[in-house]
């Protein structure tokens, strides 16, 4: 645990313009009051942002991702520990924050009701 802990540390300080973008619509419950931490350490991986309420993780990846099988793997580890992961372009989050933030928004409500 102590090296995942010490690799999130690592990647909160490296943030990709995307992230950093999306991490400053969402920290402190400034979206719709919905509490998000970032570089989580989830089990064997690292999440890119977390709203634990929702069991929501939120991955912002760039195209090396495309089509990756580790990536497969890490999304099933998520769904089996009822966390559902959304996956968003750098780009869309860059050239489009507002539609990243709806369809974002869209997804937490649903959660959210599913919960109750």
């Amino acid at each position: 645990m102590r090296n995942v802990t010490g690799n999130a540390r690592g990647l909160r300080r490296r943030m990709t313009d995307a992230e950093r973008k999306l991490w400053f619509a969402v920290r402190d419950r400034r979206f719709a009051e919905f509490k998000f931490r970032r570089q989580v350490p989830l089990g064997p991986y690292i999440a890119d942002f977390v709203c634990f309420d929702a069991r929501l993780v939120v991955e912002v990846d760039g195209g090396q991702h495309a089509d990756s099988v580790a990536d497969d793997e890490r999304d099933r580890w998520f769904a089996a520990n009822n966390f559902l992961g959304l996956r968003y372009w750098n780009n869309d989050v860059l050239r489009n924050l507002d539609g990243v933030l709806t369809s974002l928004l869209e997804v937490l409500g649903q959660r959210m009701e599913t919960a109750r």
